[in-house]
């Protein structure tokens, strides 16, 4: 009797189950709709990828057509000044509209000498902040540090200027410029680099602002690449009974070599292409002078202070190429940094 019950109770249970899967299936569907249903054909979709494939590669020749226009316009709107001054256009110190003479050395030599002082300061200056963020810094300061350098970043070129202008070149022309002059000045080598009045403006100036400003760029990049570098690699080095100093030069650089090469570049593009800033602080003189304390000029600021007041073709394709000598300098640097890339990994290689 207890057997016949629970068999009786078993139908019972499984009627009620399909009962209540009936009710649950839509109400226009056959009985046998209650079973899975098939999924869609695979090839329903497949025009997704094809579609994808040619946008992202539409994008990416964009990339490519860009910089091709960049470089077509700034060869046809050049042709005046190359067809007249031809190569020596590079090397001749001269410019003056009014006799429609102009030559590109000293803007040239004015953007790689502040370009030059603003990497001698800001890599070491970059360098030891994001160490210091990274390895060192306690944790209740890592925050508002990073949160000031990104302010730092974000300020205009423009508020740099005026700063450099107005506060920081009295007080680099009544504190510092004379102790350097009476100190490297009568050097043998050196001595030329620090000659000459010391007046707040110049080359050395234009380079401590450009250095103020690419620092930013240059420890937002160092610290985010060394914070990817795995904490197991510096806990076994410094388990080893490495220094700090080592765990960074042997584990940390070897390991994020890539992202600080891009860092660097990304200040050094920086410095190169700065125009508002160097212009309110380099002088905007075209003498060509030894002297870091002399004022000078550079390309982006000869073309911010002439470019809407030059008049005749000439005078508008002397500075049209002058865009196209740093559109040429930008891109011998960044295929230099390619190179010294490939170099270093292929030096690794051969080491292992």
């Amino acid at each position: 009797m207890q057997g016949r019950g629970r068999d009786a109770l078993s139908r019972f249970v499984e009627n009620l189950m399909s009962s209540v899967t009936a009710a649950a299936a839509p109400l226009d569907a056959p009985a046998s709709s209650t079973s899975k249903q098939k999924p869609p054909a695979a090839g329903t979709l497949a025009w997704m990828d094809p579609f994808f494939r040619n946008l992202t590669r539409f994008f990416a020749f964009f990339v490519f057509s860009i910089l091709a226009a960049i470089l077509v316009t700034l060869l046809f709107h050049s042709q005046a000044a190359m067809s007249k001054y031809g190569i020596g256009f590079l090397f001749d110190p001269e410019w003056d509209p009014v006799k429609e003479e102009f030559g590109a050395l000293v803007p040239i030599y004015g953007t790689l000498v502040s370009s030059a002082i603003a990497m001698i300061i800001g890599i070491p200056v970059s360098f030891g902040i994001a160490l210091f963020l990274t390895e060192l810094s306690p944790n209740w300061l890592k925050r508002p540090l990073g949160t000031a350098i990104e302010m730092l970043a974000a300020i205009p070129s423009i508020i740099y200027g005026m700063w450099g202008l107005f506060i920081f070149a009295p007080l680099f022309a009544e504190h510092v410029q004379p102790v350097l002059i009476s100190t490297f000045g009568p050097l043998p080598i050196f001595g030329p680099l620090f000659k000459g009045p010391g007046m707040g403006i110049g080359m050395l100036t234009a380079g401590i602002i450009l250095a103020i400003m690419v620092i930013p760029f240059i420890t937002a990049v160092m610290r985010d690449v060394f914070e990817l570098v795995p904490a197991l690699l510096k806990e076994s080095a410094y388990g080893l009974g490495a220094t700090t100093w080592e765990v960074v030069w042997k584990v940390v650089l070897p390991y994020a070599k890539v992202g600080v090469v891009g860092g660097v570049m990304l200040g050094l593009g920086r410095a190169l292409g700065e125009t508002m800033a160097v212009t309110f602080v380099i002088g905007n003189s075209h003498r060509l002078s030894a002297s870091l304390m002399a004022p000078g000029n550079s390309i982006a600021s000869s073309l911010a202070n002439e470019f809407t007041e030059a008049v005749g073709e000439l005078h508008s394709s002397a500075l049209i190429e002058l865009g196209l000598i740093l559109f040429v300098i930008t891109t011998i640097v960044l295929a230099f940094s390619k190179l010294l890339l490939l170099q270093l990994a292929r030096r690794e290689g051969g080491q292992t």
